[in-house]
């Protein structure tokens, strides 16, 4: 049943199939209410955003905001998550759960501005993006209501939403070839649907859109130099850059050599596994960036809890709980630790490979003096000993116990 007191919504619109229907199905079906089209730019294909307000109000809209979230993106919301070192499930870089909340937060803050009644979003109800979006409202204004078409309406196939289109005289780039489910961003490409709903399918080519295949990529390796400040990246072959421009630098060298692809079959939140192909060019390159540093600085134990950090957040974030306090205490700590991770790394690429070769740090903690197998001053080899009597107490009173 239709809440005909509604009379203002703003809906996240991307102006692929679904948003493009929901405007419509919205006036329609409640009581001739205005929709108010909110676009967020985080860094998607330039075309994607080409007369996508025009688009928007041919399809009903009364306005239609486009917004740039680029930097703050990247700034605000990745390289925290980078810090912690968050993989999903021990691969997944989390490209579009770090995208949702900044998305939902921005279209809060416009429904504010101009008064909405509601909030809308096109997410279906086997995703993950339908809690990310309404954990994300209910956090900022619980006041406010969610429409959800999808929850609602009776289309069940993008034929049908097709037809519904064409009945209504509105036009879309959307076809039944078009297969592939795609979400893109600065951060990285996520394509699923077609061919990879069946896991014993091999990925075809166009499976892949951003990256070069790693078989097809240069037979010349290329050295990156990535500038590290309290984990975070600032710098790109000595040119100092914005966290955004960073990325995209990055992006440009790591798609040349095939970097960043990951296959996998992931646990969504909703009980469902999804198969999908994921490209992260630059955040791949990131990360391994990030990580040789934390080689050099982080000891044993604060490694090991940066690690239990990092699968904590990966589950916060993918799950939609950004503006928990649970989100806010894990990033804290670990930016605590990163306050001494600063130094600079030496990536090599290669068919999809990287490696860092060379990496330095004011705050290494690594000693040449005392790592080298050569002859030392500095190390007492007789101290093991008693370490070792020390660190293995616990079994020899076990066994001792046993032998009473």
């Amino acid at each position: 049943m239709q809440d005909k007191s509604i009379k203002k919504i703003v809906l996240a619109y991307s102006g692929g199939l679904d948003t493009s229907a929901i405007i419509p199905w919205l006036k329609e079906n409640y009581g001739g209410c205005e929709v108010v089209a909110f676009v967020a730019d985080i860094g998607q294909e330039r075309g994607d955003l080409e007369g996508i307000e025009q688009k928007a109000l041919q399809s009903g809209a009364s306005e239609c905001h486009v917004v740039d979230l680029r930097e703050e993106f990247i700034s605000e919301y990745v390289y925290p998550v980078l810090q912690t070192g968050a993989l999903y499930e021990g691969t997944y870089l989390l490209g579009t759960s770090m995208a949702r909340p900044i998305i939902a937060k921005a279209q809060v803050e416009l429904a504010l501005k101009v008064g909405a009644d509601a909030l809308c979003h096109g997410a279906t109800g086997k995703g993950n993006d339908q809690v990310r979006f309404e954990t994300t409202y209910t956090a900022l204004v619980p006041q406010l209501k969610v429409v959800v078409p999808w929850r609602e309406w009776n289309f069940r196939s993008r034929e049908a939403l097709l037809d519904y289109l064409k009945e209504r005289n509105i036009s879309t780039t959307a076809s039944l070839e078009k297969i592939y489910s795609r979400d893109e961003n600065a951060w990285h490409v996520s394509t699923e649907g077609g061919v990879l709903e069946s896991p014993w399918n091999a990925p075809n080519k166009d499976c892949w859109v951003w990256t070069i295949d790693p078989l097809e990529a240069p037979d010349q390796p290329e050295q990156v130099t990535v500038s590290v400040e309290k984990g975070r990246v600032v710098a790109v072959n000595g040119e100092a850059l914005s966290p955004f421009g960073c990325l995209d630098k990055l992006n440009a060298i790591g798609a040349r050599h095939g970097v960043g692809r990951i296959d996998i079959v992931e646990n969504r939140l909703v009980g469902i596994k999804s198969r999908g192909c994921y490209e992260t060019p630059g955040g791949t390159i990131m990360v391994y960036a990030l990580r040789a540093i934390e080689q050099l600085v982080l000891d044993r134990d604060s490694f090991k809890w940066r690690e239990q950090l990092g699968l904590e957040m990966s589950y916060v974030v993918y799950d939609g709980r950004w503006f928990a306090p649970l989100r806010k205490s894990i990033q804290a700590s670990a930016a605590a630790l990163a306050e001494d991770v600063n130094g600079e790394v030496v990536l090599q690429l290669y068919k999809g490979q990287v490696t860092a070769i060379q990496k330095k740090s004011a705050n290494s903690l690594y000693s040449e003096e005392f790592a080298t197998f050569g002859e030392d001053e500095v190390y007492d080899y007789r101290h093991a000993g008693g370490f070792i009597r020390l660190f293995s107490l616990s079994s020899r009173i076990r066994v001792l116990n046993e032998k009473k």
